[in-house]
């Protein structure tokens, strides 16, 4: 018997009983679930049945259907907060019919069960008329990635284009009352219209004031996590994590897979995949080894499959049979039942409490058994989402804020973040689908998907495939690496050829890097309903934003187009076709290349780089710590990414300085430091810092795409960068009060700053010079495009009619149309070649999947 467990018997012979004192708060949650009466119309008998309509905004209504005559005031998983304020709405009664009027839509009804002629609404010129599915044709998410190998059909979000509305059916979800689960009542239905004609900020602003808004992740949670199936010994992990600091590398979550606990078991028990008790022959002293996991400033998640209960091997097994007055004599095992709520208690205040106790900060649910229970309408994925989260609390001086990490369960996950997106196929196909598949979670406001980033399982080992992967890993919500068990299958980016180690590592630091930034986004999303990761079509109503479903924003002003195709054999780089909004854009990582936007263009990059393109006037916080460590703390030393050209402005957050145990603090309390950019007088401001209570900061500016120094002192330490191969000036100021100069840092970097040009020569000259074509004709498309002076649509033409690859035609297109400030800019005559598709990139690639995209190849487990 393991120490642990022998106290926990000491506590039951002595009579009392594990530590439940958590159990309380774990079935109490903020909720108003009741819709103001003056906002309801209400009609019917119970003998005939009912109807009740609630007009919660002007453009959002609830509709109900009641056989019974009775109506639904209960908590469902998707709806939390019906409590509006009411708001203008006219009704007509004419008897045998309903009508009810807002600025939004108009209703009809004709008193009866709900039916497609029997309910409509107009909403603008749109019809919608009822037939009890949801809608919202710009789609959500899944539950799953799950063996799937490209595109998979996904759930309806709360946003379309096509229609000027989008519905959410929520009868069947489940229900809480008085904090535990609940049924719904037979005969009834449930569900809401979001009328707002293509205003998707909007209806996600409603949705949130509807079903809760997303909290606010510990800073820790947004740096790297390092996640493998693998059987670690307790030296092997340590080492593991050692490799990585040599490496310079920072990690803040280690997670271990299923192999932490016991799973060569007995026979008779069945399977080895849930279980509770240290495997003693890896981990002889757990509480050591989480000791040294801590040490290095980790959090720690153990892996958890909790569907086979709690059998008769476990350390724990009697002491949870006694809390639940469970009969050992025969050794039967103790179900796992999601709607036992003394179940439950065990499960979280014996097992998981025993395990936390030695050092376990949070739980990796990976529940895979569909989503039946014993009592129909009980979903077991949305009991452990919902009741890990809550329980969390309990750790609040460790973890900060409550998290959990398990798949997503519906519409409502979002409370419950964070979102682990199931076995990812290490494949192309897969690669391709993941951004769109990020972006339009954020439809259904579900803002924190993490990926099994380079893939999980089967596929194929491709250096190229692992360093694109990692890039889109540094701009999603959260960068887990991961990988399956196999000796020939790992993340460990010293473990790849020497170029793409380096971009892994490159892009790892920049992802640690990036934490004031992400903080500040994270705290965004939370208050402001602005999640980091949002389609193009949130904030362009141009057809254009709906024509590329790989991009979006990162943030308010980043813009990234991730590679996901190998790259070309002619060029050797990869490409992308993005579309830019109006104004002019500089890519972060290639800034010699500025593009004028409101068009598409096709993208090109060596494997070192992925297009993120930020807008004139943009600011971006980063940690500028010379050496970075594992964990996170908040920086001394900031770098501010400056674009200019237009006026910026940012405000840097950080947590409070006594954050106590709120889940929400006020946002006044946090921490903030605004930073702006005046462009026509070219003054930089930092500050003052808000409720802060440091007195220096090291800060520095990097103006990307500019490379004019400033003429004047700034301060007295102060040092000025021009590096003309990366088109950047940066500017260290040394220590800077953050009260000074009356509350203020000011200074003058000079007035109305532009971008620089792009220089077309030198440019076309580094792509053609890597280019795998003929000496030759390498010289004719040189000489075409640098030297010959006949009309540019004339010398477009002919490029086209050139032998060389396409791909070649529009890496040089890109770097000639890019800038129409350039002399000679073919901007305006662009010509590209057409493009492959997905398929055909898969098919290319050997990748086939089946129908849905699911993958058909059957894993070869015995050789």
């Amino acid at each position: 018997m393991s120490d642990l467990a022998s106290q926990l018997h000491s506590q039951l012979r002595l009579g009392s009983q594990p530590d439940m004192t958590t159990a309380p708060s774990r079935y109490s949650f903020p909720s108003s679930p009741v819709a103001d009466p003056k906002a309801t119309v209400t009609g019917g008998t119970k003998d005939k049945g009912g109807y009740r309509f609630t007009i919660l905004t002007e453009r959002l209504l609830r509709y109900e259907w009641s056989d019974d005559g009775g109506f639904e005031d209960r908590v469902s998983t998707m709806a939390f907060f019906r409590r509006f304020d009411v708001p203008h709405f006219t009704v007509l009664d004419k008897g045998s019919s309903l009508e009810i009027y807002t600025s939004a839509f108009h209703l009809k009804y004709d008193k009866k069960k709900f039916s497609f002629d029997g309910l409509s609404a107009k909403i603008g010129d749109d019809i919608w008329r009822y037939d009890g599915k949801s809608y919202g044709d710009l789609g959500g998410t899944a539950r799953t990635l799950d063996n799937a190998n490209g595109r998979i059909p996904i759930d309806p979000g709360v946003l379309s284009r096509k229609r000027a509305y989008a519905v959410l059916e929520d009868s069947e979800s489940m229900l809480f009352e008085r904090g535990w689960i609940a049924i719904r009542h037979p005969g009834r239905k449930d569900g809401y219209l979001f009328a707002y004609k293509g205003d998707h900020k909007a209806a996600i602003k409603d949705y949130y004031r509807l079903s809760g808004k997303q909290p606010v992740l510990p800073r820790w949670t947004l740096g790297n996590w390092w996640s493998r199936y693998h059987a670690y010994s307790a030296d092997e992990y340590i080492e593991l994590l050692n490799n990585f600091e040599k490496n310079d590398v920072p990690l803040t979550v280690g997670v271990i897979d299923m192999d932490w606990h016991k799973v060569n078991i007995p026979a008779q028990y069945g399977s080895g995949w849930t279980g509770y008790s240290w495997n003693k022959n890896l981990f002889p002293d757990p509480e050591g080894l989480l000791k040294e996991v801590h040490k290095r400033n980790l959090k720690i998640a153990l892996n958890d499959h909790p569907a086979d209960g709690v059998r008769a091997f476990e350390d724990l097994y009697k002491v949870v049979a006694k809390a639940l007055n469970h009969d050992t004599s025969n050794g039967a095992p103790i179900r796992f039942d999601c709607c036992d709520k003394k179940y439950l208690d065990a499960y979280f205040d014996v097992l998981k409490t025993a395990l936390e106790r030695q050092g376990v900060d949070f739980w990796w649910i990976d529940w895979q058994q569909g989503n039946h229970s014993r009592i129909p309408g009980v979903d077991p994925l949305w009991v452990l989402n919902h009741y890990h989260y809550l329980t969390s609390q309990r750790s609040l001086d460790i973890l900060e804020k409550p998290i959990t990490f398990s798949r997503y369960a519906g519409p409502g996950s979002h409370r419950y973040p964070i979102g682990f997106s199931g076995d990812t196929l290490i494949t192309w196909a897969s690669l391709q689908f993941q951004p769109e598949f990020t972006a339009t979670a954020s439809n259904i406001g579900y803002g924190w998907w993490s990926h099994d980033i380079g893939g999980h399982y089967w596929g194929i080992r491709s250096n190229e495939l692992t360093a694109r992967w990692t890039q889109l890993g540094c701009f999603s919500p959260i960068l887990r690496l991961h990988s399956e068990k196999s000796q020939w299958n790992s993340k460990e980016p010293w473990k790849y050829e020497r170029d793409t180690c380096e971009v892994m590592k490159e892009f790892l630091v920049l992802r640690h890097r990036l934490i004031p930034f992400l903080y500040t986004m994270n705290i965004r999303a939370s208050y402001e309903d602005e999640p980091i990761v949002q389609p193009m079509y949130w904030n362009h109503k141009d057809d254009a934003a709906y024509s590329v479903p790989n991009q979006y924003y990162f943030g308010p002003d980043m813009i990234v187009a991730p590679i996901t195709t190998p790259h070309s054999p002619a060029t050797l780089l990869g490409g992308v076709t993005a579309w830019l909004p109006k104004g002019r854009w500089v890519d972060l990582f290639h800034p010699s290349l500025v593009y004028d936007g409101d068009r598409h263009v096709r993208i090109h990059r060596p494997l070192s780089e992925i297009p993120v393109f930020a807008k004139e006037g943009t600011i971006i916080p980063m940690d500028a710590t010379p050496k970075l460590r594992n964990g996170v703390t908040r920086p001394t030393d900031v770098e501010i990414l400056l674009v200019v050209g237009a006026d910026a402005y940012f405000e840097l957050v950080e947590e409070p300085e006594n954050e106590d145990s709120s889940v929400s603090p006020p946002l006044s309390s946090f921490v903030r430091t605004p930073i702006s950019w005046k462009q026509k007088e070219g003054v930089l401001t930092i500050g003052p810092e808000w409720n802060g209570s440091g007195k220096w900061r090291q800060w520095s500016v990097k103006m990307v795409g500019h490379t004019s120094a400033p003429t004047k002192v700034l301060t007295p330490s102060y040092s000025v960068h021009t590096d003309v191969d990366t088109n950047c000036t940066t500017i260290n100021f040394g220590n800077v009060h953050r009260w000074a100069h009356g509350g203020r840092f000011e200074v003058h970097l000079g007035e109305n700053l532009q971008l620089n040009t792009v220089d077309i020569s030198p440019r076309i000259h580094e792509m053609l010079y890597r280019c795998e074509m003929g000496y030759q004709i390498k010289e004719v498309v040189w000489q075409l495009v640098t030297q010959n002076r006949d009309p540019i649509d004339k010398r477009v033409a002919r490029l086209w009619e050139l032998p060389i690859d396409d791909k070649i035609k529009d890496s040089v297109m890109e770097i000639w149309a890019a800038d129409s400030r350039a002399p000679g800019s073919a901007k305006g005559y662009e010509v590209w070649s057409a493009e492959e598709s997905a398929e055909e990139v898969a098919e290319a690639k050997g990748e086939k999947g089946g129908e849905d995209g699911y993958v058909l190849v059957e894993p070869v487990l015995d050789v």
